[in-house]
């Protein structure tokens, strides 16, 4: 009984890390000031976008899932959508790159996730289509949403959560800080990012397995 009580516990315990973005062993996240990893990706339009092709500007990196309460919190809000328009108003590129498996209930075909995004007025400079996970992986990507900043030197300078409230309730955005926001303001007025790395939360990625 006990053996089978601390076993339940361990899944529980698991499950809430999963949820909240505790870092799984097998995934090496790409490093805080160091080169961020590139790559080459079909958008929804079956368009190639590799990450270089944006050197010279600031680009966020979204990780996202519109099957997730935590994702469909921040968009069905205006939340996201407002963030990529302040971003992309300032000369900064908006990459959202969805890693779900094709196998997954959560997938949505190019043309549907598209959609999806357009319903919303979303503002992202492209959608990428991840569905082998490689690029998920290469960054240690683990939540929808999951937030990155590039530089325009191509070095990685934020990694972390949308903003500072763990949590699907829309109404937690009225006190929540932006970070990704904080961040670029930071960043674009010349200054060192103040809080370069903090927790992402949200719904574990689909991963292929």
């Amino acid at each position: 009984m006990q053996r089978r009580h601390a076993f339940a516990l361990s899944l529980a315990v698991s499950s809430a890390l999963a949820l909240f973005g505790a870092a799984p062993a097998a995934f090496a996240a790409a490093a805080l000031g160091q080169p961020a990893p590139d790559f080459s990706l079909k958008d929804t339009a079956g368009k190639t976008v590799r990450l270089a092709d944006f050197r010279g500007r600031y680009v966020v990196l979204e990780w996202t899932n519109p099957g997730c309460p935590f994702v469909q919190k921040h968009y069905n809000s205006g939340n996201i959508p407002a963030t990529q328009k302040d971003a992309t108003a300032r000369g900064v590129a908006w990459l959202s790159i969805n890693s779900t498996e094709t196998a997954s209930g959560d997938y949505l075909e190019p043309a549907r996730l598209a959609a999806w995004y357009q319903a919303r007025q979303s503002a992202q400079t492209a959608v990428l289509m991840d569905e082998e996970g490689t690029v998920g992986h290469a960054y240690g990507a683990r939540t929808t949403p999951h937030l990155y900043i590039v530089n325009p030197q191509g070095v990685l300078v934020y990694a972390g959560g949308i903003d500072s409230i763990a949590s699907a309730r829309v109404d937690d955005l009225k006190t929540a800080t932006n970070y990704v926001r904080q961040g670029l303001d930071e960043a674009l007025a010349g200054k060192a990012i103040s809080q370069a790395a903090t927790r992402p939360y949200g719904c574990s990625i689909k991963y292929k397995s």
